[in-house]
Formats: C-alpha cells, structure tokens, sequence
C-alpha cells in the first residue's frame, strides 16, 4: 500500500513539474550564449581567405517560467527583465520575434553598405516595399494586416520608403479610406481599410500599424549572410569586418580569434548592445584572443536620467577582469577604429 501511494504521489508530482514547466511568467530570462564563427557565415562571391576567425557572440533569451527564473536569480550573469522592458507596448510575441528578425536584416545591409564602401566595390539598394511590424490594438487594420504581411501600393500608388507611405496617410483625414496592396504568404490581397484616430493620440490618425522598409542590396561580387533565426542589430560590426575581409586582401584576423558585437549604421558607427557582459563570457568560452566592445558615448543628460549607466566597454571591461580571463577588450566607437585596430595585430 505504501508502495503504490509513494507511487501515486511522485506520479502527481511529476504532472505538476511538467504543467508548470509550460506555465510562462511575466518574465524574460537573459544567459551567456555562445560565439559563431563568420567564415560559415558569411558568403562573398569568390572572396579571400584568412587565418583565424571572426566571431559573432549572442545572448540566450526566452519567456521565463518558474525553474528558470529561480535559477536566473541565484546564477551569476543570468538576468531576469519584465516583459515591458523587452517588448514594445501592445507588442505579442510574434511581433517580437518578427521586430528581431527585420532588425537582423536591416543590420546586415548596414554592414554590407559599409563594407563595400570601404573597399571600393559596387552596391546598389531595390526597394521592394514596407512590412508590417506591429499592429495597434483596437486600428482599423487589426481586422486585415498581419504582421510580417508585405505592403506593395496604397490606393494603387508604389513608395520608395515607409516615411512616404506615412507622409500620404497623413495628409487623410478621419473616416477616409484607403486601398492597400499587400502579399501574405506568396498570395497578393487587395483590401480598403479606413483611417481612425489613435486612442491616445487622438489628433492622429492612420491604419494603426508600425512599418519597417524593405530593401535588398546588390553587390558586385554577390555575398550571401546565412544568418538563419539569429535576430537583433547587435551582429552588425562584425558581420562588416567579415564582409571587407574577404573583399579585400587584407587578412584582419591574422591567425587569432576574435570576437566582438556592436550595431552598424550606414555610416559606419558602431552602436551600443545589450548583454554585453554575458557576450564576454561566450567569447571567453570560445576561446578568444580579442573582443571588439562599443565605446559609446554616454552624455550628461543620459546619466542623469540613468544614474547607473554606463558604456558596453566599460561593463566588458570589468566582466573580462572579474571571470579572469587573458582576453583583451578593446574600445571601438566605429568600423573605421576597429579596422585600424585589427591592422595593428600581429601574425
């Protein structure tokens, strides 16, 4: 009898576990990821060879349920964010997800612009439309568009980028309606949505969606970046020191390994990232020689609003000093200082 109790309880326990394990809390949970080497990465037609590696690092994200977030909060460098300081308002997961990839993508031709720039090869943009980001609760568009669907005209009329479909809906007043074009999973629809007031904007109107372009670049040699579920903007500086490294004849790595992470702008600055300490354990694990760390600036006002804060160098710094590692970190405000860095190493 006491066996089959014993039974029945670890039974009921195990149910309990497994429930609540899919139970997710209000909660995300941040953890070391790990570093990727470019060379697979990163394809450019015909492209030179190097010694060494280019590494890309990453930080481990995802909803927290119970045993994560107990976890997380007594393991160094695992953080735990509310679900607002990660989602945008009204944002769902899968508008999160999709915000991360376009970013990704937006990152990649920001690093390829500057790459090619750098190198003096040809590149040129196709605008091919605007995607849909997110959607306003309770707009108009909330019945029709989804996020990811691809905006190709509005009343029959193409744009070169978001900011001219926003400047035409806002010339509209409230109760007008507008015909958009649009393409969803390869099949193209064509529906007439009307223009509201936005709740807590109310002298504003529109469909109620957030718009990010869509634009390919073309390069002459083609490069192709395998980037797969990867998402953020935080790849940019290094995807750019790989794209120029096999334009060119320089060898930048030259024999050692070495990480970094930062944004890219189209002109070239480099961009501050979250999770910048977790990044400098995921590179140390991997082994890394250096690790490229954004110097931004942080001005007066930004520390007065944020007492705390403070540059992704300066946290990578003191996180490379406290895990003990031989790594160098290096401040790099732009892709001009981090080339010039790389050109100073050693074979």
């Amino acid at each position: 009898m006491k066996t089959k109790t014993l039974i029945r309880t670890l039974v009921i326990m195990t149910i309990i576990m497994v429930a609540s394990s899919f139970y997710y809390l209000p909660y995300y949970v941040t953890k070391p990821g790990s570093a990727h080497e470019l060379d697979p990465i990163v394809h450019v037609e015909n492209g030179y060879q190097d010694d060494g590696e280019l590494m890309l690092t990453t930080v481990r994200m995802g909803r927290a349920n119970i045993y994560a977030y107990l976890m997380a909060s007594i393991r160094k460098y695992e953080y735990i964010f509310p679900v607002d300081e990660i989602r945008s308002p009204h944002e769902s997961d899968e508008e999160y997800n999709l915000r991360q990839l376009q970013l990704m993508n937006n990152s990649q031709s920001h690093a390829i612009e500057v790459a090619y720039k750098k190198a003096g090869k040809p590149y040129k943009y196709n605008y091919k439309g605007i995607y849909v980001l997110n959607i306003y609760p309770s707009m108009p568009a909330e019945d029709v568009l989804k996020p990811g669907d691809h905006i190709t005209a509005i009343d029959g009329q193409t744009f070169q980028s978001s900011q001219e479909f926003i400047d035409y809906v806002s010339g509209k007043a409230k109760g007008d309606k507008v015909e958009i074009t649009y393409v969803r999973n390869k099949n193209k629809k064509v529906e007439t949505i009307p223009l509201e007031a936005f709740p807590d904007v109310p002298d504003k109107v529109g469909l109620g969606i957030t718009l990010s372009d869509d634009k390919e670049i073309v390069t002459d040699p083609p490069v192709k970046l395998e980037t797969e579920e990867i998402g953020g903007p935080s790849a940019g500086l290094m995807f750019s020191l790989e794209i120029y490294d096999q334009l060119t004849e320089d060898d930048l790595p030259k024999g050692h390994r070495i990480a970094g992470t930062g944004t890219i702008s189209e002109d070239g600055k480099v961009g501050r990232i979250g999770g910048i300490e977790q990044k400098i354990i995921a590179a140390d694990k991997a082994g890394a020689e250096y690790f490229l760390a954004p110097d931004e600036t942080i001005t007066k006002e930004m520390k007065e609003k944020y007492p705390d804060l403070e540059s992704n160098y300066v946290a990578a710094k003191r996180t490379a000093e406290d895990i003990g590692t031989d790594m160098k970190v290096v401040p790099v405000r732009s892709f001009e200082e981090a080339l010039a860095f790389l050109q100073t190493i050693d074979k």
